[in-house]
């Protein structure tokens, strides 16, 4: 309940009966009991027939924020937030990055409501900087999360990591035809990658073959326009036409290379240098 209160900005009788299988009565007793723990983190709306998110909301629980995300994008781990004992011994790599969580809930109810937000952003680049966003998705490059979103101080659609969102608020300005997420043409433009195991560094590729799950010497990847730099960079996959690079790291080459035409994150790609003959 507290997480879609807290991430979405509200929750419905309906919501536990269908996570939880439980008749209408049950579920309004743990709705109950809900306000009777957070008193104040709850209002009703009559004519929705819904509980939203309070102006006084305060959290009763602490989750983790990879354990958000993960319940955000996956569904994972909605239950009440215990230590869970691990069916066999397993480590995670550490997060060294993690979103601030009130700024992740602003986005994530923006995302829900389809809003548009203020927020304090901390770029490269230019440091701190104030702008509007109209966000639509979330997004794991592999090592950190993004948000996809309109910008509306460059006119066009970014991603913004969420760990260097500073702060955020809602915008009442309304959202306009151009912000939708059916204009970002590299969100919704799907590339077909062709991996092959890298045909210097390896002498084995057999072995890379069955790593990968590759099916007669290649494994092809359908990823969002928006995405790829991300997945070439996470992979060390090599870009360059000749296969050139010679890394410890790059396992795998870029065979279809004419794939990434139009693509516009390709400053990720590893060895990716756009030459005359990519550009025509």
């Amino acid at each position: 309940m507290e997480l879609r209160v807290r991430f979405l900005g509200e929750v419905r009788r309906q919501d536990l009966f269908g996570r939880f299988g439980i008749q209408a009565a049950a579920a309004s007793r743990d709705l109950a009991t809900y306000k009777d723990l957070a008193p104040g983190n709850l209002d009703y709306d009559s004519k929705n027939k819904v509980y939203v998110r309070s102006d006084l909301f305060r959290p009763v629980f602490d989750f983790p924020p990879a354990r958000v995300l993960a319940w955000l994008t996956r569904g994972y781990g909605d239950h009440e937030p215990t230590k869970q004992r691990p069916l066999v011994p397993s480590e995670l790599a550490a997060e060294i990055n993690d979103p601030d969580l009130e700024a992740l809930s602003v986005v994530t109810r923006a995302i829900h409501r389809k809003s548009a937000v203020q927020i304090s952003y901390r770029a490269v680049s230019s440091g701190m900087t104030s702008r509007a966003i109209v966000p639509f998705a979330l997004a794991d490059s592999g090592s950190r999360w993004h948000v996809r979103a309109y910008d509306r101080r460059s006119n066009e659609f970014r991603d913004f990591v969420l760990a260097r969102i500073a702060d955020a608020r809602f915008d009442g300005e309304p959202i306009v035809d151009e912000e939708l997420p059916e204009h970002d043409i590299q969100w919704n433009r799907i590339v077909e990658l062709e991996l092959v195991p890298h045909p210097a560094n390896m002498r084995n590729p057999d072995t890379i073959e069955a790593e990968y799950g590759m099916t007669d010497g290649m494994r092809v990847i359908r990823v969002r326009a928006a995405l790829v730099g991300y997945m070439l960079r996470r992979w060390n996959v090599d870009c360059t036409p000749d296969h050139s690079l010679r890394g410890g790291e790059n396992y795998l080459w870029l065979k279809n290379r004419q794939a990434l035409y139009g693509v516009t994150n390709l400053v990720l790609a590893p060895g990716y240098n756009e030459s005359i003959s990519d550009r025509r």
